[in-house]
């Protein structure tokens, strides 16, 4: 009897047949990445034996059935990227094995039930990018901001402090407001008066002394706090090279502990003696203000000073990712004995790394507070968690798109577009003094996520005389894939040589699929490059493919 139907990445239209959910022993079901449309039938909920369910990246429409609820086995709903309207049923907080739940990408509205919040085997909950409103739930999963992902709700407030969702109101009654206003109207009176005595008096202070920082904090500086030199500098321990944990093209970064807290933080600081160093840190500041999402390296505070003597310093401070950066986790590990050796990346791991990064990429992309660039992706700047979830980082050349316009961050009045990204992943065009676009992001996304799976940097010494890593893996990827994939995951997918690849090894056909991706990625003309919408959705479907057949 059928148990496991999978029809996904066809291009099938029509509807999802009722039909389905009547067969008793079905336990999968997946039609993702197909053109399906219509609502999904309310005789899911029929289907008891049900584990998984995914209708990802369709046209399904109307609400999500109340009888979802139903299928007491469920452990994965994937609904996300089609067209759902409605509020999300109450009674999936009665699926007592739900593990993933993803709504995201739909036209959702509501609040968020709070019956998922007592769901005990919950472990990620992905409902962004929806018309949500309403406040957050603080029991259960909601307390692990981690694993939820509520990104592009405008209406959502309150929940955990580390979501940094807006603080819920409460409309006070007009006798209230009244007292209110009175009282507020003498504070302010009061306020204005001790502001002006403290200020004199600063500038008194400050005509006094030889020496002097002055912060002048960017634009997102009334929502993290203000740091001076002095405690930069004994976080690091006066920016000593054995805090040092990396260099860059215009600053060095220092690891350090700040505020007295227990967790670390990472202190990039500009060498502005470097041309261009302080349009990055400019382009950096505006580029992180208004962007909030889970795989963007967080940023804490900024520090911005000027000495009387007129040097400046100018700093960044982000939260540290303890397993660094993407590059040195694949080649700058060494044993015990300093022989070289390769840190032991699973697939999973991989494909959850790219998952990451095509996630932070369609936020950049197509998030609805505009389109930002970032013009240098590569491994060195993804960074790592203790949980291997990776985070994109270093904005210095990142461009903003007003329609056709691209607009410097590090000057916005400017729209020069200079030498983008770096050699090897860069793409193609803009060697020939192509335009900023995005396609351009997703060619370096391609690329990385070749070298992932390949093991090889793009310019590995065998990658020449018009030989490169999209070559290589078009020319090898049918009949010779076992030759030119990682060694390590040969072991891992239990391939062999001897064996053809179509009969032997588990995984074969994700791997194959992820490099597929890439290939899509990195065409030699941007119109045809596939977005980052398409890739993050495509890349989940085969990623969460893969953890269910293993």
């Amino acid at each position: 009897m059928l148990q496991y139907l999978d029809i996904s990445s066809n291009n099938l239209d029509g509807k999802i047949p009722m039909e389905i959910f009547k067969i008793p022993a079905i336990n999968i079901i997946n039609v993702s990445f197909n053109n399906l449309h219509g609502q999904l039938p309310t005789s899911i909920g029929n289907a008891k034996q049900l584990i998984n369910f995914a209708s990802s990246s369709n046209k399904l429409s109307g609400d999500i059935p109340n009888s979802l609820g139903d299928c007491e086995s469920l452990e994965y709903i994937e609904l996300d990227s089609n067209i759902f309207i409605g509020s999300i049923p109450t009674s999936l907080g009665h699926i007592t094995s739900l593990k993933v739940l993803n709504c995201s990408t739909n036209n959702l509205t509501g609040p968020i039930p709070i019956t998922l919040g007592n769901l005990q085997y919950l472990e990620k909950i992905d409902l962004s990018f929806n018309n949500l409103k309403g406040e957050v739930p603080t029991k259960g999963i909601f307390r692990n901001a981690t694993v939820v992902w509520i990104d592009g709700n405008k209406g959502l407030c309150g929940g955990a402090l580390e979501l940094h969702m807006p603080a819920c109101s409460i409309m006070p009654s007009s006798s209230t407001r009244h007292k209110k206003y009175l009282v507020l109207e003498g504070v302010i009176l009061t306020a204005s008066m001790v502001s002006l005595a403290i200020v004199i008096f600063g500038l008194i202070l400050w005509r006094g002394k030889h020496k002097r920082e002055s912060i002048s904090l960017p634009s997102f500086s009334t929502t993290f706090p203000k740091v001076p030199f002095n405690d930069l500098a004994r976080a690091t321990q006066g920016f000593s090279t054995s805090n040092l944990i990396g260099n860059g093209r215009y600053s060095s970064v220092y690891q350090g502990k700040l505020f007295e807290e227990e967790n670390e933080v990472a202190v990039k600081v500009f060498n502005l003696e470097t041309r261009g160093a302080q349009k990055s840190f400019f382009a950096e500041c505006n580029a992180l203000k208004n962007l909030r999402h889970h795989n963007l390296v967080p940023i804490r505070t900024a520090c911005s000073s000027t000495y009387s003597n007129g040097i400046d310093f100018k700093a960044l401070v982000y939260e540290f990712m303890p397993r660094g950066d993407l590059h040195k986790l694949l080649y700058s590990t060494r044993d015990s004995e300093g022989s070289s050796k390769l840190n032991l990346l699973t697939m999973t791991q991989r494909m959850s790394i790219m998952v990451d990064v095509a996630d932070a990429m369609e936020y950049l992309h197509h998030n609805n507070q505009g389109t930002m660039v970032h013009c240098d992706l590569k491994p060195s700047n993804i960074l790592l968690d203790d949980n291997m979830t990776a985070h994109v980082g270093d904005f210095g050349l990142a461009r903003f798109k007003v329609g056709s316009t691209v607009l410097s961050l590090g000057n916005p009045n400017s729209s020069s577009v200079g030498l983008m990204g770096t050699i090897g992943y860069a793409a193609p065009e803009y060697a020939s003094g192509g335009q900023v676009s995005t396609a351009a992001d997703v060619y370096s996304f391609g690329v990385v996520l070749l070298e992932i799976f390949l093991g090889r940097r793009p310019t590995d010494d065998m990658f020449k005389d018009g030989l490169s890593i999209v070559k290589f893996t078009e020319i090898s990827l049918r009949d010779r894939v076992i030759e030119i994939i990682d060694p390590q995951l040969i072991q891992e997918l239990e391939l062999c040589h001897d064996t053809p690849i179509g009969l032997n090894g588990k995984g074969v056909c994700s791997l194959l699929c992820m490099l597929n991706i890439g290939l899509c990625c990195t065409k030699t003309s941007p119109g045809i490059r596939i977005n980052m919408q398409e890739v993050a959705a495509k890349l989940h479907g085969i990623r969460d493919a893969y953890i269910i057949e293993n």
